[in-house]
C-alpha cells in the first residue's frame, strides 16, 4: 500500500485578496468548489492568477466568479481559445447558494473572493459575505494595525 501524502497547509494557497479584508468587513466565510479548463488548472499549477478584483455574481440560480483572471501559459495549445477573464462557475451546495442570494438580494451584503487554494487535487475558492466599510472604519483598522505592532516592539525591547 502507498502512504498518502502528508497535506501542507502553507504550500496550497495559490492566489489571495487581501485587499478584500481592507474594503469590506466579512461576516461569514464559504468553500467554494471552481468548474475549471484543462488549461485553467496547468495555469493555476504554475501559479498565474490574479483574484484581486473578483466578485461573485449570480445568474439562473448559479454562481459565477468574475474578474478572476488566470493568465495562460505560452505552451498552451493552439487549437484552444484561452479568454484569461471569462466567469467561471461556482459549485455550491443548493442550501449555501440559496442563503447566498438571498443575503445579497435582500440585506444588501455583497460576495467578493478571499483566496484560491488547493485542497488535495481540487482547486477550491473561499467566498466571503461582506458588507463595505466606511472611510472612518478603515481609519481605525489601519491605527489598530499600527498599534499592534508598536505594542510587539515595546515588549520586545521590554523584555531584554
Amino acid at each position: 500500500m502507498t502512504k498518502k501524502k502528508a497535506y501542507k497547509p502553507g504550500s496550497a494557497t495559490i492566489a489571495q485578496n487581501k485587499r478584500a479584508r481592507f474594503e469590506y468587513s466579512i461576516e461569514e466565510e464559504i468553500e467554494a468548489g471552481l468548474a475549471l479548463q484543462g488549461w485553467e488548472v496547468k495555469s493555476l499549477r504554475a501559479g498565474k492568477a490574479n483574484i484581486s478584483d473578483s466578485y461573485v455574481m449570480f445568474r439562473d440560480g448559479e454562481a459565477y466568479l468574475f474578474g478572476a483572471t488566470i493568465s495562460p501559459l505560452n505552451v498552451a495549445s493552439t487549437h484552444v481559445v484561452c479568454d484569461p477573464t471569462r466567469s467561471r462557475k461556482l459549485l455550491l451546495k443548493k442550501r449555501e447558494l440559496d442563503s447566498l442570494i438571498g443575503r445579497v438580494n435582500r440585506e444588501g451584503y455583497t460576495v467578493v473572493a478571499l483566496s484560491m487554494y488547493w485542497k488535495n487535487a481540487w482547486s477550491k475558492v473561499k467566498i466571503g459575505v461582506a458588507k463595505g466599510k466606511k472611510e472612518h472604519d478603515k481609519r481605525d483598522d489601519i491605527k489598530d494595525r499600527e498599534w499592534q505592532t508598536a505594542k510587539a516592539r515595546i515588549m520586545k525591547h521590554a523584555n531584554r
